[in-house]
């Protein structure tokens, strides 16, 4: 009985047959109930089998989501449906990442899609507005820059969007908090558009309204983010934010924490975690304002100011309640408000700040027990300082190293504070205080053995450094420095040789590595284009002879000390000139011979490629580098890594240069330094010049006598020529008198001579007038004798043309005559002709008609031809079969042959037959023409 209800039952459908019906249902459906059902079932398939329910039914459910738009139930059921295909089952068959790419693309291809998403964003209801938030977030994942593109397409999408966050629903919120934080994170127009819908006003409220820094939760966090957003590498909403004021909202935020932290109740254990989490996130973007380099960078340093958030800024680093990593985050901030602004270091040298550490000490003497002590307050620089270099637990690492950052934005670019912090350091180290924060003491006695903290004297070493690089008037000013009484037989000892004998002593003693590089990078700074620094360290002549050993030792485990060693030789010697203490051929001589220029190449190289050098942008300079219960893997300073970087190449170089040539330096416009040989060939040309003035002085004693000589020859000639001169003059004088009366004779001569010469000219003129006369009647006559014998010679001329024509005429009528005669007989000639053409052409035609009518009797008897050859040809075959059968039965042979119109055809083609045969043919051809009859 079941077996027969078993199989009348309807077969069983797979999910596929069920998710295509689905869809087919959904895609016809005209009443709303339909499709909601369609869309329940689809529903509930969507998690295991996205990719079917996908490939039948996406663009149907979308298609609902605008049909069905006011139906608050059937868009839910929708909404939900689209959220599942992007987030499937993992044990789904179908799950893959593909899937959510291709309906994200499905979504952003067309326009109208997220414009319906974006639409629901004006309804009230919750799960329309929570859904289509999570939905656009969903394809904003995977398709991050079309759905940028799409949001920012939509007129009213970025408005509605920010409208969110109105929403006092705190899961809606959040949605809008983190959708607009992933569509602004790389779309500048996308960050200009909402901080212009008045976002920053809605997230401050909101982080007001969750509790602020202090109380609030992970929305404050998502506010951070999405503040940091708007503001990252955006000019326009920096400038926007700094001038709607909400600069003094940053610093009333940090004012509050400071107060929770501050008060007696202070701040649960369980909240002080997400609170720190909330001060990172808001110095965070603090810091955005302050980018190196970047335009805006002065006047949001001056608005931070204005705005008191320096200050609040220095009170969160300095505050003892705070977590060490705030406090760095702090002291980071604080360097990047102040640096390259003369006006705010020279401010922020005037602030005071708390000092902790004295607090604390003041607790646990006076037996403060309550968590409230006096206030102790300090200059900002004797407190960094102190934090820097007093300080020396491992815990408080990423502090000091903050703190010695923000001494560094204190001094950078700003010569004159350089200066006065170098003259402070100096005036402490020679006074009989004790301070334990002077980085010169630190240094020149080198406590390291006693305290057991390296980065103590590393970083009053990295301090230093930025106090004398490239600044030769601080360098000048530190060479100053000396130790020692020579009043009272003591040696006397500069500073570059106490650092360098510390260093010797320190390398000796296999102290840390650290502490050898921290002298290092002052040496090798301090020494560069510097022949004043290199005579002092070369007054020493032992530390050359100690450096090279270290060098040549090769030691792999201090590889970065060994390096740095070679760098400082090679800067040594590329400095050093003909008069320094060890003459610089004596330098050469000993890096050649003693290291090898090999060896030297090689640990340059080396420590260039060690990965402390290479890679120091980005491996890790905080306590986060220390192995496990190590000290931090931070070794050098980002300055004097970019320095070793930038001279490389002539470090490598530096044992090529010749000894005699010197490396010539220019300090504060000063050119220092230049090669021997052009000393000694200038000094060459000036003997030269000084013999050829000598001589040329000689010279001129010996022209001035002859000049003396030759005046008082000229005064005897001018005597002599003024005698001659006034006899000269009498003599001019009486020839004058006489000249006149030559004069009047010759005149008088002239004026006869000129009365001939006229008299002569008028006779002359009148001859001339007669025989002009003469000439022109001679001319008269011949010209009508030539006149008659032309007009003669015309007559002629024109009966001989006359004749002419009457003879021109008479041969053209006979000419005309032959004319006509000719072509009658060419015309009776052409006639004929034509004639006999005629008469040919219709041969020619009988004759082609001929040809074609014998060719086509010749095909068609060639045709015939073949015809017969091939039934001959066939006929011979059966013959030949014949004759075969034939010669095997004769009686069998007969019987066959009855093929009709053999016979007939085989006397026809000559071949003999039997009478039998001819018979029966007979009889065969005589019954087949009854037939037909």
């Amino acid at each position: 009985m079941f077996r027969i209800l078993e199989a009348q039952a309807p077969a069983k459908q797979n999910a596929t047959a069920t998710i295509d019906t689905l869809c087919g249902r959904l895609q016809s459906a005209t009443l709303l109930e339909d499709r909601r059902a369609a869309i329940l079932g689809l529903r509930s398939f969507a998690k295991q089998w996205p990719a079917s329910v996908a490939s039948g039914g996406l663009r149907n459910l979308i298609g609902c989501l605008s049909k069905d738009l006011d139906d608050v139930d059937t868009t839910k059921n929708t909404l939900e449906t689209l959220l599942m295909l992007f987030n499937p089952d993992e044990s789904s068959p179908e799950a893959s990442d593909d899937i959510a790419l291709w309906l994200a693309d499905e979504f952003t291809q067309r326009q109208e899609n997220i414009t319906v998403l974006l639409d629901l964003l004006e309804s009230h209801d919750f799960y329309s507005r929570l859904y289509s938030l999570q939905l656009i977030s969903a394809i904003s994942t995977a398709r991050p820059e079309r759905t940028q593109e799409c949001v920012g397409t939509s007129p009213v999408g970025v408005s509605r969007l920010v409208a969110v966050l109105d929403d006092k629903r705190e899961a809606v919120r959040s949605e809008g908090l983190l959708l607009l934080a992933s569509l602004t994170r790389s779309s500048s127009e996308l960050q200009k558009v909402v901080a212009y819908e008045n976002a920053f006003d809605r997230v401050f409220n909101i982080i007001d309204a969750e509790g602020s820094l202090t109380h609030g939760g992970i929305p404050v966090q998502d506010c951070l983010s999405l503040l940091a957003n708007l503001l990252r590498l955006n000019i326009s909403n920096q400038n926007l934010f700094r001038e709607s004021g909400w600069m003094k909202k940053l610093a009333s935020l940090l004012s509050d924490v400071l107060k929770s932290r501050s008060s007696s109740d202070g701040v649960a254990d369980w909240a002080r975690p997400q609170q720190e989490k909330n001060v990172w996130g808001l110095l965070a973007v603090i810091r955005l304002f302050l980018i190196r380099g970047s335009i805006g960078t002065q006047a949001n340093q001056r608005s931070c100011w204005q705005s008191g958030l320096l200050v609040q800024v220095l009170e969160v680093a300095f505050h003892s309640m705070m977590d060490m990593n705030i406090r760095a985050e702090a002291l980071a901030t604080a360097a990047d408000l102040i640096r390259g602004n003369a006006q705010l270091q020279e401010a922020f040298a005037q602030l005071d700040v708390p000092t902790p550490y004295r607090q604390q000490a003041a607790a646990q003497v006076n037996g403060h027990t309550n968590g409230t002590v006096p206030s102790s307050r300090d200059n900002v620089i004797s407190a960094l300082l102190e934090l820097a270099l007093v300080t020396s637990s491992m815990q408080a690492f990423d502090v000091r190293l903050a703190c010695c950052e923000c001494i560094k934005a204190y001094m950078q670019g700003h010569t004159p504070i350089r200066l006065f912090f170098l003259r402070r350091a100096i005036e402490g180290h020679k006074s009989d205080e004790m301070e334990p924060d002077n980085i010169l003491t630190i240094l020149i006695q080198n406590s390291v053995s006693h305290s057991g903290d390296p980065y103590r004297l590393w970083i009053a070493a990295v301090l230093l450094f930025h106090l004398l690089h490239e600044d030769f008037e601080a360098k000048s000013t530190a060479m100053q420095v000396t130790e020692g009484d020579a009043e009272n037989g003591e040696e006397v000892v500069t500073c570059i040789q106490a650092l360098a004998g510390n260093l010797i002593s320190a390398e000796q003693n296999r102290e840390d590595e650290r502490v050898s590089i921290a002298y290092l990078m002052i040496l090798c700074s301090w020494l560069y284009e510097d022949h004043d620094a290199v005579n002092d360290f070369l007054s020493e002549g032992s530390i050359i002879q100690s450096i090279v050993q270290f060098v040549s030792q090769n030691n792999q485990s201090r590889a970065l000390a060994s390096g740095l060693f070679a760098v400082l030789l090679g800067t040594v010697y590329e400095f050093s000139t003909k008069d320094s203490p060890v003459p610089r051929d004596t330098i050469h001589q000993i890096l050649t011979t003693r290291l090898g220029r090999e060896c030297y190449i090689d640990q340059v190289t080396r420590l260039r490629e060690h990965p402390m050098i290479r890679n120091y942008e980005v491996l890790p300079q905080d306590l986060t580098s220390s192995p496990s219960g190590g000290l931090p893997e931070v070794y050098f300073d980002k300055t004097f890594v970019e320095f070793v970087k930038d001279n490389f190449s002539r470090m490598v170089r530096a044992i090529d240069r010749a000894p005699g040539l010197e490396v010539p330096v220019v300090a504060n416009g000063i050119q220092k330094g230049i090669s021997r040989e052009l000393v000694d060939s200038l000094k060459a040309q000036v003997d030269d010049r000084s013999r050829s003035i000598q001589k040329l002085e000689s010279d001129v004693s010996t022209l001035e006598r002859k000049l003396e000589q030759e005046q008082a020859d000229h005064r005897k000639a001018r005597d002599a020529a003024a005698i001659e001169s006034n006899r000269i003059r009498n003599v001019n004088e009486a020839l004058q008198r006489h000249h006149d009366e030559d004069l009047q004779k010759i005149q008088r001569e002239s004026r006869d001579v000129l009365q001939d010469l006229r008299g002569q000219h008028q006779i002359e003129i009148r001859q001339l007038q007669d025989d002009l006369l003469k000439f022109k009647a001679d001319s008269e006559a011949s010209l009508d004798r030539l006149r008659e014998r032309d007009d003669a010679e015309i007559k002629d001329l024109k009966s001989t043309i006359a004749r002419l024509r009457a003879e021109l005429e008479k041969s053209s009528r006979e000419h005309v005559q032959d004319l006509q005669t000719a072509h009658e007989d060419y015309s009776t000639k052409m006639s004929d002709l034509e004639s006999r053409l005629q008469r040919a052409e219709g041969r020619c035609i009988d004759a082609d008609s001929r040809a074609f009518r014998l060719q086509q009797e010749a095909e068609s008897k060639e045709a015939a031809r073949i015809t017969v050859q091939t039934e001959l040809d066939d006929l011979l075959m059966v013959l030949g079969d014949l004759e075969e059968k034939r010669s095997k039965d004769k009686h069998s042979i007969q019987t066959q042959l009855l093929i009709p119109g053999t016979k007939k055809r085989l006397r026809a083609l000559g071949e003999p037959t039997t009478d039998g045969e001819e018979d029966e043919d007979d009889a065969k051809e005589d019954e087949e023409d009854d037939i037909d009859t």
